[in-house]
């Protein structure tokens, strides 16, 4: 056996600590994001180790600088800890030299400082959040976010997935969720957003929000107006594709229900749906056939009865399924299989 190599759970959090500086680096490979979700489905424990490194970086990242200089100074050189405190002490060592190196999330001489933070949680894990302005956040499966906190804005970068904020009412800071081309502006209210791909869905809960493009016009152009204010009962839906947006009415136990594990669909794409599914399913649809894609669904999804679903899809959709090794394979029901 190597003797550098440590005891296994050592070797969690010092792998869980090296995945949080990739995921932080601006010129990470593509497929980083997957890699890492793979990652983290394979042990329960990956997911739990990731998330004490991020609430150790989340703490540090709010120190001053020469309260960092010196954790810097004690732990990068690996003190000689107790063997319960290793996997804190690797950790710890991982994050404070990103933030010595650059990677971290909180510039240690602005005269403002910015408080930044990614949140991620793994396939049919969910999270919910404090936030720093004591606004909370609900974390859905396989779900990405990117935070940035000072003392004039609030922003957030939902990359993939869903979630469920309430915010903390402040009128000189709003409250901005950034979802690909969808910029949402809040002050103190609560809504759902969900990613998918480029194209994203918000529900209000309480109170509004105005709905813009998040790069002033991109999405003004596809929707026509500059910007659509949403209030509570309402569900806005910004398809790339489509000619505008669309609006309908949704009750606040429909717009969170995956928050008690149903997924709610309406007059979405299958591929959507698809791709949604997977975000809480261990095993994962594929669409092998493109006129499948465009169908529409609309119902529910509890991912925990997924086989009365997928039994009971080829009623209502033209589709045909079959399970193919550790996944399962949507196909049109109109093509024979080969």
């Amino acid at each position: 056996m190597n003797s550098r190599k440590v005891n296994d759970e050592s070797g969690v959090v010092q792998t869980a600590a090296d995945w949080w500086t990739r995921l932080r680096d601006p010129h990470r490979d593509e497929d980083a994001a997957a890699r890492w979700l793979d990652w983290t489905a394979a042990d329960p424990a990956r997911i739990d180790a990731f998330e004490r490194v991020d609430e150790l970086a989340n703490r540090l990242g709010a120190i001053d600088p020469d309260s960092r200089a010196a954790l810097l100074r004690e732990f990068a050189p690996q003190p000689r800890w107790r063997r319960r405190w290793l996997p804190l002490a690797l950790a710890a060592s991982l994050v404070m030299a990103a933030i010595a190196t650059g990677l971290a999330f909180l510039p240690g001489h602005d005269a403002d400082p910015v408080q930044t933070g990614l949140i991620t949680t793994a396939i049919a894990v969910e999270r919910n959040v404090a936030l720093a302005d004591g606004s909370h956040v609900a974390v859905g499966g396989a779900t990405e976010l990117r935070t940035r906190f000072a003392s004039d804005l609030r922003h957030v970068d939902l990359t993939r997935g869903e979630a469920f904020f309430e915010v903390a009412h402040d009128t000189n800071r709003p409250f901005i969720v950034a979802a690909g081309a969808v910029s949402i502006r809040a002050v103190g209210t609560a809504f759902n957003v969900r990613r998918t791909g480029e194209r994203v869905t918000i529900a209000v809960t309480e109170g509004r929000v105005r709905i813009t493009g998040s790069d002033g016009d991109s999405m003004a152009r596809a929707s026509g107006p500059d910007a659509l204010e949403a209030v509570a009962g309402q569900q806005v839906s910004y398809d790339p594709h489509a000619s505008g947006l669309a609006v309908v009415s949704i009750s606040p136990a429909r717009a969170t229900s995956w928050r008690d594990h149903r997924l709610e669909f309406i007059d979405e794409p299958l591929d959507v749906v698809v791709a949604n599914i997977n975000r809480y399913s261990t095993r994962p649809l594929r669409i092998v056939d493109a006129q499948v894609e465009t169908l529409t669904f609309t119902g529910t999804v509890r991912p925990d009865a997924l086989d009365g679903w997928l039994r009971a899809l080829g009623k209502v959709l033209p589709v045909r399924v079959t399970t193919v090794g550790d996944s399962i394979a949507l196909a049109s029901s109109e093509h024979k299989p080969r």
